[in-house]
């Protein structure tokens, strides 16, 4: 038994876990205790040693210090104060109206209203309810194709996953050891790419199939000119002026920004779009602030509907993802800067009160713990199977997978795929992602790739039957009978479950050709990231010793003196000898083959000192 055990130790772990799932018993909970168990249970049969778990405390007390993970609280609230002050509601109306005149118009508002949301609130239940309770009767209302209307909610209400700032990217730049910045950086242009995917779908449906996507009616339009113009001339007018201001500031960025943070390398494209959009949306917020300060009557009423609905959300998020594209603010620093914006905003239209800020601040704390929850189970569990080698066994797994890198991408992709039908994305993430990440980066694929490419395919988690979550959050505020609509008095039929699982069927596959696109153009993802390091020549960086010259921080030093240290436990290895470490060991005495260093002695001297011999014998 024991040696059965002993044999299959890593598979049994699984399959604990796998058990205890089925039983319903909480993510976080069943983790720890599989980990736990299993742990006991392999140092009985003595595949570990009993002092397995003493660094366990250690290990649960990083993750409460890791201020990365800040981040996740502030984007929540940021995103519920924004939802709940009627920002939704707002943004809908209004790019409903510009885009109703066309064909497949209200399918077009709800996208790129989802996408902003995205941008905003970067929680998928809120973009769905809000979308669905205001759009959907709207679009039934005018002869909307239903599996078309409930296809665009939940599909646009999932873009908060791909989109920055978005929660689960956080957590993958925190599970494969990178930054959050980067990860947003990889992430912006796939998103915006399916943003743009999505639109291109409507509009092939409003070409093949007008009836199922109809226009407006006229007398739906509400913002109109005395004269009975719709105002469209003035709002175009008034993108045009804030395009070219944004034009012309990407024109002049590099030689701006570029000494004010002292960078000589080329601007990255995304850092230039970012400010750039800013730089527009701030001349157009200010060209109608003038317009109706002074009543010059030059912008139309839908231009200024539009302006002072969409524009201030926008600025806020470009000042939050410029800030951190910049490098001016940290992932969390820019996530407490987006929170302060969006009471800032919910109090400029009065909404902010009590009751807001209580609801906001109870659901920050219930996700919170939540995702903290999560990790700490996540973390318990990981430990034991690192101790057992897992890591090992799950390369030996993925060794036979033909096609290199391709091949282990799409076999991953698969898995991930599959996991989504009935497992939350925090949970794939914490569980699934810890154990494939050192396979792809011994396999040399890119981590930033790899978790975009991981982030593009969760967000078919919320489409996926059975347990596709946008789908239960549409089902939840979609009319469950018949009903009369108040406006024209017809009955509307109720929406089916079937009609929803339907109408998400297209979105997963433009979804996963997304996937598919990231996957073929990595640099879609790194062009902009790899665009900082280049230039760099490395034949030139030199450690100096105290005097002469430039100094390196105490830190960097103390990396080298690792890995210096890392270099002869190798070597001691492979002379059968004793890994080399900093303390003594049990006799009181150094470990021999050591780099020596006592009380009394500089470890940055010894550094410099080792470093020069091994100059010497080259």
């Amino acid at each position: 038994m024991v040696e059965f055990i002993t044999t299959n130790f890593v598979p049994l772990l699984f399959v604990a876990l796998f058990a205890f799932l089925l039983t319903g018993f909480p993510v976080a909970f069943a983790l720890a205790a599989v980990g736990l168990v299993f742990g006991f249970i392999g140092m009985e049969a003595g595949l570990f040693q009993g002092t397995l778990f003493q660094a366990l405390p250690l290990r649960i007390a990083g993750i409460m210090q890791n201020d990365t993970l800040l981040a996740i609280p502030f984007f929540t609230f940021m995103g519920i104060i924004l939802e709940r002050s009627g920002m939704a509601e707002d943004l809908l109306e209004t790019v409903g109206q510009v885009f109703g005149p066309v064909r497949g118009g209200l399918a077009i508002a709800v996208i790129l209203v989802g996408a902003l949301l995205a941008a905003t609130t970067g929680v998928v239940a809120a973009a769905v309810i809000s979308m669905g309770l205001i759009s959907l009767p709207i679009m039934l209302r005018y002869g909307y194709n239903r599996t078309i209307a409930t296809g665009t909610i939940t599909a646009s209400g999932t873009l908060a996953q791909a989109i920055p700032p978005s929660l689960v990217l956080i957590v993958l730049a925190d599970q494969l050891g990178r930054s959050v910045g980067d990860m947003y950086e990889g992430a912006l242009v796939p998103g915006l790419l399916l943003v743009g995917l999505y639109l291109l779908f409507v509009a092939v449906v409003a070409i093949v199939r007008p009836a199922w996507v109809p226009a407006l009616p006229l007398e739906a339009r509400i913002y109109r000119e005395d004269n009975g113009a719709s105002g469209h001339k003035s709002l175009f007018a008034l993108l045009a002026i804030a395009a070219v201001a944004g034009f012309a500031w990407s024109r002049v960025h590099q030689s701006i920004i570029n000494p004010l943070v002292q960078r000589e390398l080329p601007a990255p494209g995304d850092e230039v779009l970012i400010l750039s959009m800013t730089v527009a949306s701030f001349v157009a917020l200010g060209l109608a602030l003038l317009n109706r300060v002074l009543r010059l009557k030059l912008v139309s009423k839908l231009a200024e509907q539009v302006t002072f609905v969409l524009i201030p959300p926008l600025i806020l998020i470009f000042l939050v993802l410029g800030t951190i594209f910049l490098g001016i603010a940290t992932p969390t620093e820019g996530g407490a800067m987006g929170a302060l914006g969006a009471l800032i905003m919910a109090g400029g239209k009065r909404r902010l009160n009590f009751s807001l800020l209580k609801q906001a601040l109870d659901n920050t704390a219930k996700l919170a713990c939540f995702v903290l929850f999560i990790l700490i189970g996540s973390t318990v569990f990981s430990f034991t199977f690192n101790a057992a080698d897992g890591h090992l066994w799950v390369e030996h797994l993925f060794q036979k997978v033909p096609g290199g890198q391709l091949g282990f991408l799409i076999v991953v992709n698969i898995l991930v795929f599959i996991l989504g039908c009935f497992i939350d994305f925090f949970e794939i993430a914490f569980i699934v992602i810890p154990l494939l990440a050192p396979v792809a980066d011994k396999m040399g694929i890119d981590l930033i790739w790899f978790g975009v490419i991981i982030a593009m395919n969760l967000q078919t988690s919320f489409l996926t039957p059975p347990f596709g979550f946008a789908l239960f959050y549409l089902r939840s505020v979609a009319a469950k009978t018949d009903y009369k609509d108040r406006i024209t008095g017809k009955l509307i039929p109720a929406v089916t479950t079937t009609q929803i699982y339907k109408g998400s069927i297209a979105f997963i596959i433009l979804q996963l050709i997304m996937v598919g696109v990231v996957m073929w153009k990595p640099g879609l993802v790194i062009d902009n990231i790899d665009n900082k390091a280049k230039n760099v020549d490395t034949s030139n960086i030199k450690l100096e010793a105290e005097g002469q010259g430039t100094q390196k921080s105490d830190e960097d030093l103390m990396k080298l003196f690792d890995q210096k240290r890392e270099q002869q436990n190798q070597e001691n290895i492979k002379n059968d000898q004793q890994p080399a470490s900093s303390t003594p060991n049990g006799n009181g005495q150094s470990a021999p083959n050591t780099p020596q260093t006592t009380k009394d002695e500089d470890p940055m001297k010894a550094l410099v000192d080792s470093i020069k011999k091994d100059e010497a014998k080259k």
